[in-house]
């Protein structure tokens, strides 16, 4: 059944998808110092599949492979699987605030495609919301400060495959969300499974793989479900508050200090998304939000 459009929860499910994969890649970037991209990615893979099983029913594994959805659930998990390769290889160069400030421009793409291929409407606030919060980007970034690097470049044609994977899901939000997640990370773990340049972990590292897995896998959902209960034009300009909880965790575990630019842009950027939570809160009752925290499928 289609799920009746919900903005304030949709957008509050995005807000705890950016914190919880924020902490997640933390804890990829810490473990990324000693351990290959692919090892990391695997494991968290596997992890996540393993947790998910239980809830996966055979019929809705067919679903996938259903004349209406195979395409676009192909394009959605392919998108998916080498977005988060590109964003694992650019983190091990880059620091947690620099690669969530190329990630930002992410909503641009976002708004762009929900108005031209899955037909929402996108007025003229949210448009100038989004371009504030673009603005904001080119403040953090300081173009023509520096040299792109090939790691900022693979983070950038990342962040417009999210962008794709995002529109995509929207287009699948009838797809029961545990059945999202792991068609997402099995078309990952399939191409990471070769062991290559392996490092065997210590019990901590062991712990800090499983903690990336379920981190990872919560964040996968909140991110599946805010798009099922909201049009992604109105969710992506969300993705802007990355840069806060990447911000926070560079400072506190990694000693990444922002500079003042970046400080500079992500108020721009956070200013924009209070304007359209507030927008979206006058035209939908809070009482939406409470609905969907207890009742996660959507059932009336």
């Amino acid at each position: 059944m289609t799920t009746a459009p919900r903005p304030l929860a949709g957008i509050l499910f995005t807000l705890l998808g950016g914190l919880v994969f924020s902490a997640s890649n933390a804890t990829a970037k810490y473990l990324s110092a000693t351990y290959p991209a692919g090892q990391t990615l695997f494991l968290r893979s596997l992890i996540v599949l393993i947790v998910l099983a239980p809830l996966l029913r055979p019929a809705d594994i067919k679903r996938l492979f259903s004349p209406g959805q195979r395409g676009l659930q192909a394009l959605r998990c392919l998108s998916s699987a080498v977005e988060v390769g590109m964003y694992y290889w650019a983190l091990r160069w880059l620091g947690l605030a620099e690669i969530s400030v190329i990630y930002l421009a992410g909503p641009i793409y976002i708004t762009a495609m929900s108005a031209l291929f899955l037909g929402e409407q996108v007025g003229w606030q949210r448009w100038a919301a989004v371009l504030v919060g673009f603005a904001g980007v080119l403040v953090a970034l300081q173009p023509g400060s520096h040299v792109v690097t090939l790691p900022a470049l693979i983070a950038v044609a990342g962040s417009i495959l999210y962008a794709i994977s995002l529109v995509a899901t929207r287009r699948l939000r009838d797809t029961p969300n545990p059945l999202l997640v792991a068609s997402q990370v099995f078309t990952l773990l399939v191409p990471t499974a070769i062991p290559l340049g392996w490092v065997k972990p210590s019990w901590f590292d062991t712990s800090m793989f499983a903690l990336v897995g379920v981190v990872a896998m919560i964040g996968y959902s909140c991110v599946n479900r805010g798009l099922q209960l909201a049009p992604a034009s109105i969710v992506a300009p969300f993705g802007y508050l990355s840069i806060v909880w990447a911000s926070v965790l560079g400072f506190v575990l990694f000693q990444e200090i922002p500079t003042p630019s970046s400080i500079a842009g992500a108020a721009l950027i956070v200013g924009a998304g209070l304007f359209i939570i507030l927008r979206e809160r006058r035209l939908t009752p809070i009482a939406e939000i409470a609905h969907a925290a207890v009742n996660p499928r959507g059932e009336p």
